[in-house]
């Protein structure tokens, strides 16, 4: 340990003395303090790229005449670690001024990926396969393997992911997304429960968590999200099917085409809220907190249905009778 600890403080000397010896340390200050033209106003340090190869690569692009001045350089500043990633500099910039940046981080660039309230997880997973500059770790897991890593094995993914944008640096791993969204996804959910109505008919977070997610994916008009919220509870207190399309769609999975036919709501699957009742085993799709929150802080309605007429708007009605009007009014086009 002191025969490293030596060369480690002696060898930084030896060459520094090197370069201080017949005028070099006025041609080494002049090389690492001289405005360099990096050309392209990006540098990608890849992960595991040491020095020697950085060096190689700057007197190559004609960057610097010769490698040996970043070395140095490095040496004298006691061998800092290199951190990678996508840096953004200044089209000029001093030797030394690049070394600061890419020991420190500072200047990396700043990189997003958004993901959108109602996508599914396994949309999510696209999207994250697909954003540019992250480190795919986990493109080969299943869904199981990634909540596993998350430290949660038995939890099932769907729902359990905030929807926002992430931002990020080039070359961060995609699991420190899907952990940012997950403990965000926490964060919300306990923050709404704790501000639930009293008397919900509900066991848990997680059923609020559910609901929110048929909420999310019925409607994304916020001022109408309670409203079917109340209309949910009310289906659930007189012993009703939800009877909500986007759980049927959610249950055919990649098998749907875009076209929601009879069939499919006569289809039983755990998630055909036409053919079972309660709640869907889990949540259909990402909720933000607006649907959240109007899972847990309902509207008090007489409705217990509700059909789309436009723009994404719905018509609620208080009777079938009443909702088989509108029916035909504004899906099948028809006068009273």
């Amino acid at each position: 340990m002191l025969r490293n600890f030596l060369v480690r403080l002696f060898v930084p000397l030896l060459i520094a003395s090197a370069v201080l010896a017949g005028g070099g340390w006025f041609y080494f200050r002049h090389a690492v303090s001289e405005p360099l033209d990096f050309g392209d106003n990006t540098f990608l340090v890849e992960r595991g790229e040491n020095l020697n190869g950085i060096s190689r690569r700057l007197t190559d692009s004609g960057v610097t005449p010769e490698p040996w001045s970043l070395r140095i350089l490095s040496r004298l500043g006691g061998n800092a670690t290199i951190i990678a990633g996508e840096y953004e500099f200044p089209r000029q910039m001093s030797l030394a001024e690049f070394l600061d940046r890419i020991v420190t981080g500072r200047g990396q660039v700043d990189v997003r990926v958004t993901i959108v309230e109602g996508w599914n997880f396994r949309q999510m997973r696209e999207a994250l396969r697909n954003a540019a500059g992250l480190r795919q770790t986990t493109a080969e897991w299943t869904d199981a393997r990634i909540m596993e890593a998350l430290g949660y094995p038995q939890t099932h993914p769907e729902g359990q992911f905030y929807p926002d944008t992430y931002h990020y640096h080039s070359n961060d791993a995609d699991l420190v997304i899907y952990r940012k969204a997950f403990d965000l996804m926490q964060s919300r959910l306990s923050e709404a429960w704790s501000e639930r109505a009293p008397g919900l008919p509900l066991d848990n977070s997680y059923e609020a968590l559910i609901l929110a997610s048929i909420i999310e994916k019925e409607t994304q008009v916020r001022d109408e999200q309670p409203t079917i919220a109340g209309v949910f509870y009310n289906r659930l207190a007189k012993g009703m099917r939800l009877q909500t399309d986007p759980t049927v769609i959610y249950g055919l999975g990649e098998a749907f085409d875009g076209d929601l036919k009879r069939k499919h709501l006569e289809t039983d699957t755990p998630y055909n809220t036409y053919t079972r009742w309660g709640l869907t085993p889990t949540p259909i799709s990402l909720p933000g907190m607006d649907s959240l929150m109007a899972a847990v802080r309902p509207e008090k309605t007489e409705a217990y249905y509700f059909v789309a007429k436009g723009e994404g708007r719905h018509h609620f009605s208080r009777t079938l009778k009443e909702h088989n009007r509108a029916v035909r009014k504004y899906i099948l086009g028809k006068s009273q």
